[in-house]
């Protein structure tokens, strides 16, 4: 067992094998908390009466403040440890799912889900930093790659979940299974023992912690380079947005229906951390930076020639961009934790904070009124694109060298 400051080999009831579990399971809330009730959107569009943009807030609003949770939760738990805030944010989480099950109106669903969110954001930010607690060297980027490719199965199986609830249930389902996974998720805090000993917290005021925030906001090479990956996320959370109308509306599909397409497309997210470990050890991240605008340009042009043939055709073109997607995050997760010597929390919750905002831009992109879904889509994943890559060819030219030495 490779683990740092000897804290994991005192995790009495979550040895090696169960804290990888452990985080691939926090790591799967996020897109449980979207995925599951994507087929129900447009049902949920007609139950409470109101437009498709409206609807899709609550996906919006959730990350919008799921990044600025992070951003907050970061810094407090490299002062105060994982455990207390996780236990926290578990605990938020949870009662804001029965919130949104319970919620009689449009509103009342979107305050649950910003409340939501603040729990999501807690969970995320320990998770991430639990890696570069307990795991180090080769050993951290395996797990990293590792965590990554079991969160794919949260998308994969999220939407199937979601379309066979609403055989038999209202959207509301989605958000009771919700809570019942985030009730399983806290008694598996309560097992985690604390991984950042006293002496190796922050030390100074809780306010003063915040400005750990701005101590990462000023590694130029690393914001820079976390820029360059977070244009990834925009087209990705725009797709999640339109899916479900353009296949159900564009395309006529029903919502069970809809949700194989879409986990056949999240399945392709597995060949992404499995593909990253596989050439990382042949090419410099240099390279396997290339190779991830090579994916995403080619489903760009294929989408732009062909895109809007059918249903499966749409799903072919963009499958090249999930890959690119996925081998982009843990690519980017380990090159930029790779920059971070201290404050693991504080670096993660910026890195989530910055991927998840981009996110968040591609998903109010895509509730402009576009006069074809898949057309927006194709603009927004080439404009995303074209920005990512100027940023990329003035990071190589100002910044090569220290990112060169962050690969050693």
């Amino acid at each position: 067992m490779i683990f740092i400051s000897g804290v994991a080999a005192k995790q009495k009831y979550l040895p090696e094998r169960f804290m990888v579990g452990f985080i691939a399971f926090m790591n799967m809330f996020v897109p449980l908390s979207t995925d599951l009730y994507l087929p129900a959107l447009p049902e949920m569009s007609g139950y409470f009466g109101v437009s498709q943009a409206l609807a899709s807030v609550t996906l919006t609003a959730f990350f919008v403040f799921y990044a600025v949770s992070m951003v907050l939760f970061g810094p407090l738990s490299d002062k105060y440890g994982r455990r207390s805030i996780l236990l926290l944010g578990t605990s938020v989480f949870t009662l804001a799912s029965v919130l949104c099950a319970l919620a009689p109106g449009i509103y009342v669903l979107i305050g649950g889900r910003i409340v939501e969110a603040i729990g999501a954001g807690a969970i995320i930010t320990v998770s991430t930093a639990l890696v570069k607690d307990v795991f180090s060297g080769s050993k951290m980027k395996k797990i990293l790659a590792v965590t990554q490719a079991l969160g794919v199965i949260a998308p994969i199986a999220a939407p199937v979940i979601g379309g066979f609830l609403l055989t038999f249930t209202a959207w509301h389902g989605a958000f009771v299974l919700l809570a019942v996974l985030g009730a399983v998720n806290f008694l598996m805090a309560c097992l985690l023992i604390e991984t950042l000993l006293p002496q190796e917290r922050y030390q100074g005021t809780m306010v003063h912690s915040l400005s750990l925030l701005l101590d990462v906001a000023r590694r130029r090479e690393f914001m820079l380079l976390l820029l360059v990956f977070a244009c990834f996320s925009t087209p990705f959370m725009a797709y999640i947005n339109l899916s479900s109308f353009i296949y159900v509306e564009n395309y006529g599909l029903s919502p069970q229906t809809y949700s194989h397409y879409y986990a056949v497309n999240a399945s392709f997210s597995i060949l992404g951390p499995f593909l990253y470990l596989r050439l990382s050890r042949r090419l410099s991240k240099f390279s396997l930076t290339h190779i991830c605008y090579a994916l995403a340009f080619l489903s760009g042009a294929a989408m732009l020639a062909v895109g809007q043939d059918g249903a499966i055709i749409f799903l072919i073109c963009y499958m090249p961009y999930t890959l690119a997607n996925s081998f982009t995050k843990s690519h980017s997760m380990n090159w930029l934790l790779s920059i971070t010597d201290e404050n693991a929390g504080t670096a993660s919750s910026v890195i989530k904070f910055m991927q998840t905002m981009f996110g968040s831009l591609g998903m109010m992109a895509a509730s402009l009124p576009w006069p074809h879904y898949i057309h927006g889509l194709n603009v927004i994943m080439l404009s995303a694109m074209a920005v990512s890559f100027l940023l990329w060819q003035f990071a190589r030219r100002f910044y090569g060298d220290a990112l060169a030495r962050a690969e050693k």
